[in-house]
């Protein structure tokens, strides 16, 4: 069975892995938002995936929650 999530921060921007990697070891900050939108990405994908089913609204408000994460760490990527 693939563990493979879609999403990933690595492939939502494959400019900046390098910047990516280096920001989660020197960078508090983004290694906590980093770490979020890991643990949001996971629970969207188990719940498209119905392997945890939620809500409709829950799992709106998650995908927006990871769009938000994903704004702010691109962000902060591109500064």
């Amino acid at each position: 069975m693939s563990s493979h999530t879609p999403h990933e921060l690595h492939e939502e921007f494959p400019e900046h892995a390098e910047k990516i990697t280096e920001l989660k070891t020197s960078d508090a900050h983004f290694a906590r938002l980093a770490d979020e939108y890991h643990e949001i990405n996971r629970a969207v994908h188990r719940a498209e995936t119905n392997i945890e089913p939620v809500e409709e609204l829950a799992e709106v408000e998650m995908r927006k929650k990871r769009a938000h994460l994903k704004d702010e760490l691109y962000r902060m990527l591109s500064a």
